[in-house]
């Protein structure tokens, strides 16, 4: 399981509404200074994430908590979101020359128009995946515990 350290904005229902600040493990290695994206995190800073998160423990808004995700789930959800698409755009667009190449249509035209066809139909793909998946406890955050702070 995958935890992260966020705190309660928000309670409704069986649910709760969170805050992560995104961190990222620059400061954590030697090349801290020469790294580009230790540079980019500097220049942007530090974003806040808000989700809803499943409140198993009944906490309450301003409570700092432990949230988890299954590896599973953010696997899952980063191949829909990052690698169909690419491998949808690339079937497309070798299907796209492959016709090209037995008709008498622009080969290149042809292969553009069918990657953006196969762009498009991951779109859609993935539209209803998310909404299959919104309700699914699987894919949601979890609430596993309260957090000590130095005020309670």
């Amino acid at each position: 399981m995958i935890e992260e350290t966020a705190r309660v904005v928000a309670c409704k229902g069986e649910f709760a509404w969170v805050e992560a600040a995104r961190s990222t493990a620059c400061g954590q290695c030697s090349a801290n200074k020469a790294c580009g994206t230790a540079v980019l995190s500097k220049v942007t800073g530090r974003k806040i994430t808000r989700m809803r998160a499943i409140n198993t423990i009944h906490a309450r808004k301003g409570d700092t908590v432990t949230i988890g995700l299954q590896e599973s789930a953010l696997l899952k959800g980063s191949f829909a979101v990052y690698i169909l698409p690419l491998l949808l755009m690339l079937f497309f667009a070798i299907a796209g020359k492959v016709i090209a190449l037995q008709t008498d249509w622009p080969v290149e035209t042809t292969v553009i128009v069918f990657a953006v066809a196969g762009m498009i139909t991951a779109a859609v793909w993935l539209r209803r995946f998310t909404r299959r998946i919104q309700n699914d406890r699987r894919y949601q955050p979890v609430i596993l515990r309260r957090v000590a702070t130095g005020l309670d």
